[in-house]
């Protein structure tokens, strides 16, 4: 069944955990939604931490909280660029005041961090990072998956299962 055009980004950078991007950008395609890879610039080949490389199909530049219905922030190593680029935290934090699914797995989580949004929420992450999420404020829970509002987060590749699934179901909800 197709999503109504529904649009899933999922964060693309150099350094990315291989299965953190394309294990959620092949199943939000097999349900039927549009999903772009959103990286720094678009049309750019971006190799993760592995060497698979993963092209750009939009510039975060060219991105607003109204074209996605959901924003999917992979680990590895690429949350670490991102997290020191405005645009892409401010498309973090404006998609979660917007109410809309934002779902972090492994270091993921950091965005959440630097975007100043996770204060008194639940949440979890790679386990070298819990640290990071409580002193910004998190209530960590070591979880496949943990949802709080519109925070969905997970821990690590292994939990892609449940996490795609919670991503899902708010999805459909919409």
């Amino acid at each position: 069944m197709a999503m109504g055009g529904k649009t899933v980004g999922v964060l693309v950078e150099f350094n990315y955990e291989d299965l953190e991007v394309w294990y959620p950008l092949l199943r939000f395609r097999e349900e039927g939604f549009m999903t772009v890879a959103i990286g720094p610039e678009k049309d750019k080949s971006y190799t993760s931490k592995h060497g698979y490389p993963c092209k750009s199909t939009a510039s975060i530049d060219a991105v607003a909280v109204a074209d996605l219905a959901a924003l999917v922030i992979p680990g590895g190593w690429a949350p670490d660029y991102w997290r020191r680029d405005p645009r892409f935290v401010n498309l973090v934090r404006d998609m979660f005041n917007a109410g809309k699914p934002v779902a972090a797995i492994c270091h993921g989580a950091w965005m959440f961090c630097s975007a100043r949004i996770i204060k008194d929420k639940k949440l979890n992450c790679f386990h070298a990072i819990k640290d990071d999420v409580i002193n910004a404020g998190g209530l960590y829970e070591d979880s496949a998956v943990v949802v709080d509002g519109n925070l969905i987060t997970s821990r690590v590749p292994g939990d892609l299962p449940q996490f795609c699934k919670a991503i899902l179901q708010q999805l459909q909800a919409q």
